[in-house]
């Protein structure tokens, strides 16, 4: 029988490669598991903001949209102004023909209101100089003659006209 010598060194290799094989072979054999454990972690710490986002983004796109719709009615609005120019301008000349209109009327109405300072009474009366005693009686029928007398001529000199 053949005696085997140990050799101390070529046992420590001998351990030390079998160890690194032992190691490797779990590594493989549990490699996807911590791949899939990476994942898991990953898609945990992830997935909770983007989520936030997503749903952040949808909100802002319905807003977008909603103010999309606000920019088309005021263009739309904008452009329906534009073809009512012609009736603008249309209300624009009747303002302008009415108030024409209303001064013609003021000067007509001021022009037969004016009052008349030709009055032959009134003329009259500056160069008379009466003093006359105090008689209520006599100063209330002479101020209603002078009245008829005033309006009987302002009638004749209308009619004349």
């Amino acid at each position: 029988m053949a005696t085997w010598q140990s050799d101390p060194e070529l046992e420590n290799k001998v351990k030390r490669a079998t160890e690194r094989i032992s190691e490797n072979m779990h590594i493989v054999a549990n490699e996807p598991s911590l791949a899939f454990y990476r994942l898991q972690e990953h898609v945990r710490k992830a997935l909770t903001p983007m989520v936030d986002r997503r749903v952040e983004v949808t909100k802002l796109q319905y807003e977008l949209q909603g103010r999309c719709y606000d920019v088309e009615y005021a263009v739309s609005a904008l452009k329906a102004m534009d073809n009512a120019e012609s009736t603008l301008k249309s209300v624009q000349d009747m303002l302008k023909n009415a108030i024409f209109l209303k001064q013609q009327l003021k000067y007509e109405e001021a022009r037969r209101k004016k009052p008349e300072t030709n009055s032959v009474y009134k003329r009259l009366s500056a160069h008379i100089t009466l003093d006359l005693p105090e008689l209520p009686e006599l100063s209330d029928v002479v101020r209603e003659t002078a009245n008829r007398v005033e309006s009987m001529m302002s009638n004749a000199r209308h009619n004349n006209t």
